[in-house]
């Protein structure tokens, strides 16, 4: 089977490799320069340094060319990416049979707080075939071949099954799910929720503080995706708790570097522009607030992370707000 994998930063270039163990993949990336290294080098220096990539892995920085003849369009982008790879796509299809497609991103869409499973509804229709694999992953440990467990969610059954039985592997292993808002909400909101702990690791607050932020982020993203329409259930596998606990305790995190550094007094665009890749807490933490909001769903530790981020508070003024909150039924 062929595949492409469009957006050739750290996780795209993890699940190309991951996948071109058992299939025919190509990577697609828009930065010509760090292609044609790739290529040439069998590394990709810019954003997965010192992983050798598999000789049998293609690389391209044309569009059309990396799309044609594939049977799977998978897209990894940074989620401000999503919307403008998928209607590259779109355009590409005129006129074509549709193919399948599964997006690697995870946030909420800045300014119009769109999760991705509805940018790509609202660009490629309702019935689209498609599906959204997430899950507690870093790209530098995939791509070394460790392992890792992954879910595979979309509202058609078919497409589950289908591509669940044809992606697996032993080393990379992927369970179904039909609960996309769920699954979606999971892994957009842990990023925020890892900044909080980093800001509360930073600060020497002790595994105590850690372990409540974990606890208490998760029933914050639980009752978020409930009000969504998202199940309870889902929050508590892969794509919730196990997601969250590995962003939030893992150091191969950036969001818990964001709010490492964030407690060390150092700038917003000054970590952002030293991290060099993107950490999509920081764009999602605004949106989930005026979300909760919409939806009347109290979200301390979100709302402090959003606050800490705009400048609006001090780190140590976000911990304590939490701290002085007044006690309530868990």
């Amino acid at each position: 089977m062929r595949i492409a994998v469009f957006g050739a930063g750290a996780w795209g270039t993890a699940l190309a490799q991951v996948f071109s163990a058992a299939h025919e993949v190509c990577l697609w990336g828009r930065e010509t320069d760090n292609i044609g290294t790739m290529r040439r080098e069998r590394e990709n220096k810019l954003f997965l340094p010192g992983i050798a990539l598999r000789p049998e892995l293609e690389f391209s920085a044309d569009f059309s060319q990396a799309a044609a003849g594939a049977e799977l369009h998978l897209i990894a982008t940074p989620l401000a990416g999503l919307r403008e790879t998928a209607s590259a796509l779109r355009d590409l299809r005129q006129g074509s049979p549709a193919v399948p497609l599964i997006w690697a991103c995870k946030g909420l869409e800045a300014a119009s707080g769109r999760l991705p499973h509805e940018i790509i509804a609202e660009i490629m229709g309702e019935d689209a075939a498609c599906g959204v694999l997430t899950g507690p992953t870093f790209a530098a440990e995939i791509a070394r071949g460790l392992p890792a467990a992954v879910t595979l969610a979309s509202s058609d059954p078919c497409f589950n099954a289908d591509w669940v039985r044809r992606l697996h592997q032993p080393r990379f292993r992927i369970y179904a799910n039909n609960d996309v808002i769920g699954c979606e909400i999971g892994g957009a909101l842990k990023n925020v929720i890892a900044i909080a702990a980093g800001v509360a690791d930073g600060m020497n607050y002790g595994l105590n503080a850690r372990a409540a932020i974990i606890t208490r982020g998760l029933a914050e993203i639980a009752r978020l995706a409930n009000a969504l329409g998202g199940r309870h259930e889902t929050l508590m596998g892969l794509t919730g708790m196990g997601d969250l606990i590995l962003t939030c305790t893992g150091d191969l995190s950036r969001n818990r570097q964001v709010g490492l550094a964030l407690a060390a007094g150092k700038t917003l665009p000054g970590i952002l522009a030293e991290l060099g890749h993107v950490a999509e807490g920081v764009s999602t933490a605004h949106e989930a607030v005026q979300l909760s909001r919409r939806l009347g769903v109290d979200m301390p530790i979100c709302a402090g992370v959003d606050a800490l981020l705009r400048g609006d508070i001090s780190a140590s003024d976000a911990v304590e707000r939490l701290l002085a909150r007044d006690p309530k039924q868990e």
